[in-house]
């Protein structure tokens, strides 16, 4: 193969070769037919397969968020979430999924928290690993992103990290050492500076990453990453996204005046090139990807998302039995999240809420309890009539001026024109819609976005301003844009024509039209206090309250960290309220990081859900009735208050965020502190009892007994730590060492084996990797703060 590519490469002048490195557009690496090679594009992952565009006409399969699947601590389920995202690669004619995310938690601040899998290294790795062998089994690449230290959102572009040698070597890259390992394809570098040089011309790309570690696939930089011509005599391979206006005729120049070696362009294209023959882009033969059907689909996403939830309080309440009447509360009961915003934001088909997935399993009431937000909602497409063809939906028209280019019928009022042709072409868009009121009061009617936007009812003018971004984040006119707003009273069954015309620009260099447009509604609502107090009159009359809250958009997504742990409105309050007039109230946290859940010790039963995918009710109701078990362990710690984390900074100083801990985070930090947080590292509860026993250790393998002692089947995560408290090394006080997941029928045992890495054992110095001599003491148990069997290993 090496042979051919040099042939290959041979046949490529200058500017071909530039081509080949820039992007053909916003998601799409360029060909060259003149020697076989195809445009290849890539998508947005890791959640899911979106595909080129944003487009619900076009849905993608949605699947659980990146803590959701570490919580399974369950590498082997990533063999099969892998091969449904091949699957969805290659139904959207897609070469490389941009994926998966694993960044640390470093802080429970950040914002992109939910998109990635743990606070801890040898976690990360496992499931990152598997991750990439079970993507790239099917011939399409994966791509693990973001290389490195990329743990926060704030300031995100510019951000300086200051991290020590041992902490970057033993935390934030050993996880890509792994997947490199695994044989990742590419690899996506990130926005922030590491120690004073930006990533995409980090020494860090050279040294280890393509010199001891032996990486030789393509590094891509994340979108718009680039900033110099001079970066292209650096690490990164591939600028995205294109057209090139950073390596394109500026890069040529340099390289013909001699200031960049072309030998460096050439080491750039033979690895894409490579990229492309594995792809098989070059001879024009991609690899079948297994088929699931719809329904197949359905009942993966299903099984991951119970397989995710970590009960991690139960008093006795779960399951429930098939007669338990059930008050259903809280405003994530009926407008849940499913999975977290921006780029790993995927448009499914078909979702499940809490309300419809335990609707028909169980006696049930439901009212929400609290209006979590003001904010406007997406016009359910039930309530839409598009006037031209009158089907459900919308008219969207794309003009240049005056000049009409061309004219969708759309079956969403929430359109993202990430790189849409037609929008790309345009400079103004026309949303026509008839609204159907399916309620008597008062209706806010209005939209989300930035530019000159105007608003008729009716044919009257009700808005009509400049909005402007009040972030300089593009992700931002995206994901959490302003909206804007006026009032009608409407009649049930009243009918309003709506026109929504927006003028847009281009928010960033290299991006184009990357704008969205929201046609949105707030629908009549009780009064706070009276649908407060009606929900607390269901709990009451109910035998279990099951109380949904969770987190928003605005404070989980891409873009912006989190500023509290706190439950954004009063859901806080109504936990509390509920708990009081029933004690069988089960909380049902729909959150991708942790929360503080002051209410924790006076409820019967907690459970976490992250954000689990299309199939959330259907899920939720299958682990509260019993006929699955929540199958998860935390992937990180939960706090009681964020007054406790002991690492929790996300705001640079002067441009500098420093990581002063070093190797101290997540549980490390946790212990070295020794406080006691809400639940630790590693918890989890199911529905049945266990015991373990006869710890033996020969080498560099532990095995011990497992045994169901209850009478139900169950899942039980075996962890091993390792600890020196005596070490001449500055060491975290003990930490995972190796894991894995046994399930059994009641009665049943098992001695497992688990053998941990001799990466385990060693320390990082400045004469590289080092294991120092003597005993670790080896610990066994279900979560880093309960092991009961202790041993010495050498």
């Amino acid at each position: 193969m090496e042979n051919h590519l040099e042939e290959l490469l041979a046949e490529l002048d200058l500017d071909g070769k530039l081509r080949l490195i820039s992007g053909a557009s916003l998601f799409r690496m360029a060909g060259d037919p003149a020697i076989g090679l195809a445009e290849m594009p890539v998508s947005d992952g890791p959640s899911g397969v979106r595909g080129e565009n944003w487009d619900e006409r076009d849905p993608s399969v949605s699947l659980p968020s990146g803590t959701a699947v570490a919580a399974t601590w369950d590498p082997e389920l990533l063999t099969e979430i892998g091969a449904l995202i091949a699957a969805e690669a290659r139904r959207k004619d897609v070469y490389a999924v941009l994926g998966p995310t694993m960044n640390l938690h470093r802080s429970p601040l950040g914002g992109r928290h939910f998109e990635c899998f743990s606070e801890d290294p040898l976690l990360t790795a496992e499931m990152a690993e598997s991750y990439v062998r079970a993507v790239q089994a099917h011939g399409v690449s994966a791509c693990p992103k973001h290389y490195v230290a990329n743990d926060s959102e704030t300031d995100r572009f510019t951000v300086d990290v200051r991290v020590d040698d041992r902490a970057l070597r033993e935390l934030y890259l050993y996880p890509f050492e792994r997947t490199v390992a695994a044989g990742a394809w590419m690899i996506m570098n990130s926005y922030n500076a590491v120690n004073g040089r930006t990533m995409t011309e980090n020494p860090l790309l050279d040294e280890p990453l393509k010199g001891t570690w032996g990486f030789d696939g393509v590094v891509v930089s994340d979108w718009t990453a680039i900033r110099t011509t001079e970066s292209a005599a650096a690490g990164t391979d591939l600028c995205m996204p294109g057209p090139p206006y950073l390596w394109g005729e500026p890069l040529a120049a340099a390289v013909r005046a001699g200031e960049i070696a072309e030998s460096a362009i050439d080491d750039k294209v033979r690895r894409i090139l490579r990229f492309a023959q594995r792809v098989g882009a070059l001879d024009g033969t991609p690899r079948s990807a297994p088929v699931f059907s719809d329904q197949q689909a359905q009942d993966l996403v299903r099984r991951v998302a119970a397989q995710a939830m970590v009960l991690v309080r139960n008093d006795g309440v779960l399951p429930l039995a098939p007669d338990t009447t059930v008050a259903l509360l809280g405003p994530s009961a009926g407008l849940p999240r499913l999975l977290g915003g921006g780029s790993a934001t995927v448009i499914p088909s078909h979702t499940s809420t809490p309300v419809e997935g335990l609707t028909g399993r169980l006696p049930l009431t439901h009212t929400a309890g609290v209006h979590l937000s003001g904010d406007l909602i997406p016009v359910p497409l039930a309530l839409m009539t598009d006037p031209e063809s009158g089907a459900p939906g919308l008219s969207t028209r794309y003009l240049t001026g005056d000049t009409a280019l061309g004219t969708q019928h759309r079956t969403t009022s929430r359109l993202v024109l990430l790189g849409d042709p037609l929008a790309a072409q345009s400079n103004i868009i026309e949303l026509r819609t008839r609204l159907r009121a399916d309620m008597a009061g008062d209706w806010q009617i209005g939209f989300g976005g930035v530019g000159h936007i105007r608003l008729d009812i009716d044919g009257q003018t009700v808005l009509d301003e400049n909005v402007a971004l009040d972030s300089g984040d593009p992700a931002a006119a995206l994901l959490n844009p302003p909206q804007r707003h006026v009032t009608r009273t409407l009649t049930d069954g009243e009918e309003v024509d709506l026109l929504l015309v927006t003028s847009i620009e281009e928010a960033m260099p290299g991006l184009g039209i990357i704008l969205g447009a929201t046609l949105g509604i707030r629908r009549p609502q009780r009064d706070a206090d009276e649908e407060f107090t009606a929900a607390i009159e269901l709990a009451r009359a109910a035998d279990v309250a099951v109380v949904v809250v969770g987190t928003t958009e605005q404070i989980e997504s891409e873009g912006v960290d989190r500023t509290s742990l706190r439950l954004p409105g009063r859901q806080d309050d109504l936990v509390a309220a509920v708990s009081a007039v029933n004690p069988r109230t089960v909380v049902v946290v729909n959150s991708g990081a942790p929360v503080e859940m002051p209410w924790r010790d006076h409820v019967g039963a907690v459970l976490l859900s992250w954000f689990p995918g299309q199939e959330f009710g259907t899920a939720l109701a299958d682990v509260l009735t019993g006929a699955a078990e929540p199958g998860g362990r935390l992937p990180t710690t939960w706090p009681k208050t964020v007054a406790e984390v002991p690492v929790l900074d996300t705001s640079p100083v002067d441009g500098v965020l420093d990581y002063s801990e070093g190797i101290h985070i997540g549980y490390r930090a946790w212990l070295r502190a020794g406080t006691e947080p809400a639940y630790p590292f590693g918890h989890g509860l199911g529905y049945t009892t266990w015991s373990t026993e006869d710890l033996v250790v020969e080498g560099r393998t532990v095995s011990i007994t497992v045994t169901n002692t209850g009478e139900r089947v169950g899942k039980q995560v075996v962890q091993v730590y390792l600890s020196r408290p005596d070490s001449a090394v500055d060491r975290p006080v003990r930490w995972l060492a190796g894991f894995t997941a046994v399930t059994l029928a009641p009665g049943d045992a098992r001695t497992v084996p688990i053998t941990l890495p001799e990466r385990a054992f060693q320390h990082w110095t400045t004469a590289g990797w080092e294991t120092e001599p003597g005993a670790f003491t080896v610990q066994v148990g279900t979560s880093v703060t309960d092991l009961p069997h202790t041993a010495v290993i050498y």
